[in-house]
Formats: structure tokens, sequence, C-alpha cells
């Protein structure tokens, strides 16, 4: 009789604990796969504060988990950065196309309802992320572009400012036109590797941002919840062709979201990401169980393969640009990846350990 009492009592500790150690597995699993509130953007996300006291990712992730909702909160933030004279990579102040004029795109989508809206070619609107946020909340459309998405602004209430351009925006412009046509307009070929040139030549003087040569912000958040949001704004690429419009306002290129999985944003070059829709491909990367630094890696693997025009290569023959992904899972794992990475290449991130900025991870070494 002892032995049959000292045998169930045996069973019975180890069923308890094999019972113990399953849940505490369980609770470890769960611990993972909960969300986290988190907010990630570009490292301009944290640098600019329109001469005040608190960036986009702390504004953004303060409202969060106060309870507000998340895309409105995103915009709040990078309604920061936009109004931010000392940003022109977008908004008031950025950088304007060849004929001086500035030009705006922004997109945004809205996990939870599946809501989204864009504008593309918008001019007179400080702040164009709240215009796409009109779009997807009043309108039955996705994007509004040029004067009609100028017109649909005025009818929201925006107020229409005459000229973007500040001081230093202008300054920019017209010293990048004195040495881009001095002749006035010669061959359109030669005008336009010339341009290009002029351009790289202020970025490597230090009279432009190399980040900001391209433009853009994206911001993307999730609460507890897990509901997940995101939006892009830009002022394009600095002396484009007037009308050319990038990734930025596009769906699946300039940004994704599905509440499922996760977002992905994206800067640098647009007509790149805009081949692959990246931003896209990323979140189904994601679905199909990769980390978001895998998913932007493969991303960028993609954009390395396609791209074989020889004007866009170097002398290695990788891409001669860069473009760079910010990726938030639903659970709020994240990281920021880039064409090339480098010392000062880095993202923005807001979360239970405060602001702060990370380093991207490069696919390609910097030559």
């Amino acid at each position: 009789m002892p032995t049959d009492v000292n045998r169930r009592s045996f069973l019975r500790a180890t069923a308890l604990a094999g019972a113990a150690a399953s849940a505490s597995s369980m609770a470890r699993a769960a611990s993972r796969n909960s969300p986290r509130p988190v907010v990630i953007s570009s490292a301009n996300g944290l640098t600019a504060t329109n001469g005040g006291d608190v960036s986009c990712v702390e504004l953004a992730y303060n409202r969060i988990t106060g309870g507000a909702d998340v895309l409105d909160s995103l915009i709040a933030g990078v309604n920061i950065v936009e109004l931010d004279p000392q940003d022109t990579s977008v908004g008031y102040g950025g950088l304007p196309d060849a004929d001086g004029v500035v030009t705006l795109d922004a997109c945004c989508m809205h996990g939870p309802s599946r809501r989204a809206g864009g504008v593309g070619a918008l001019q007179g609107v400080k702040t164009p992320s709240l215009v796409a946020q009109a779009v997807a909340n009043v309108t039955d459309h996705l994007l509004l572009v040029g004067e009609g998405a100028q017109r649909f602004a005025r009818n929201m209430g925006f107020k229409i400012e005459a000229d973007l351009n500040t001081d230093r925006s202008r300054a920019l412009w017209l010293e990048w036109k004195r040495r881009t046509d001095p002749a006035h307009y010669p061959d359109p070929g030669a005008r336009a590797a010339a341009a290009h040139k002029v351009g790289l030549e202020m970025v490597a003087e230090g009279k432009i941002d190399p980040d900001h040569y391209y433009g853009t912000i994206n911001c993307s958040g999730v609460n507890a919840q897990g509901d997940v949001c995101s939006v892009t704004t830009t002022s394009g690429l600095a002396w484009k062709i007037p009308g050319r419009v990038g990734d930025s306002p596009i769906l699946g290129a300039g940004l994704y979201v599905d509440n499922d999985i996760g977002a992905a944003g994206s800067t640098g070059r647009g007509e790149a990401n805009l081949y692959s829709l990246a931003s896209f491909l990323i979140v189904e990367f994601m679905r199909q169980g990769m980390h978001p630094k895998d998913a932007g890696m493969a991303a960028l693997k993609r954009i390395q393969t396609q791209t074989v025009d020889p004007r866009l290569l170097n002398e290695d023959g990788n891409p001669a640009f860069n473009v760079l992904f910010y990726v938030l899972a639903k659970n709020g794992e994240h990281a920021g990846v880039a064409m090339y990475g480098g010392k000062t290449r880095n993202y923005a991130i807001c979360d239970e350990n405060g602001p702060r900025h990370e380093p991207l991870e490069g696919l390609l070494s910097a030559t």
C-alpha cells in the first residue's frame, strides 16, 4: 500500500510540475505576442520639434498611451515636423520643385477601420497629412491630386497659403538654380544630369541633409489593443520635375498597414520603392512569419535585384541610391533597415523606455 501511495504522489507531483511549466511557457509566449504600445519613425521624428520640447514620436506615444486613436496621435506627431521650418524634407519649408514651388504628398492608413487616404502634388497646405486623413474620413476615394486636392482642402476648411517656401528653402533653390541653369536650359538630358549632380554636390557640401534630398517622414504606431496605423508625409525629391509624385502618397509603397499583421513605411528613392510596392511586400513577408528586420531586408534585396538600369548603379554594380524602411509588427517588434546603413543612419522610437534613436541596419556596406 505505501508503494501505491508513493507512486500516486509522484505522478501527481509530476503532473503539477508539468502543468506549471506549461502555464509558464504559455505565459511567456502570450507576453511575446501581446501588443505593447510603440511608435517608430524616420530619424526626423525625434530631431524636429518646431521650436518646442516634444518630438513627433514622443507626442504620438503619449497620446496613444493616454487612450487617443492611434492615427490621430501619429498625425498630431508628424504635424510637428510638417510645421517646422527647419526641416526641409516635409511641409512648410520643404525643398521645392525645379520651378521653386513647394508641392506636398501624404497618405495614411487606419488599421482598425481599414480606411486610407492620400494627396499628391498638393500646394498651399502646411499639413498635408491632415488633408490625407480627411480624404479617408470624408470621401469614398483613396487619392486626390493637384488642384483637385487643394480645392478639397479649401472646402474642408484648411488655410491655403500663397507660398510654402521659407527664406531657407528659397535660398537653397536659388543656389541650385544658379548652378544648374547658367545658360538658360541646355538640352534636357544634360540638364537632368547636371541637376542631379548639383543636388548631390550640395548634399556633400553640407547645405542639404542627405536624408532631406529625397525628403519624407514616415511614422507608425500600435497601441495596447494591437491597433496599427501609419502616416507618411513629404515635400518629395528636391528640385523635382513639376508634377512629379513619388511613392509617399501611394498605398503599398509609401506605407502599408494590415491591422492583423503590422505596418511598413519608406523614405529614400521613391521610384525604386514604387516599382516593388515594397511596403506592401514587407507586410506580406511578416504575414508569412518573418521578423520585421528580416522582412525589410527581403524587400531591399528585391529592390537590389530589380535595379538594372546602368545609370542607377554604382561602380560595384549595386544601387547608387538609398531606400529606408521602418517596420512595425502588431506585437510591437520593430526594425529600421536601409540599402546602405552606417553610423549616422538611424530611426526614431518611443516606447516604455522613452524616446531615442536606434541604428538602421544596412543591406549593403556604404562605400
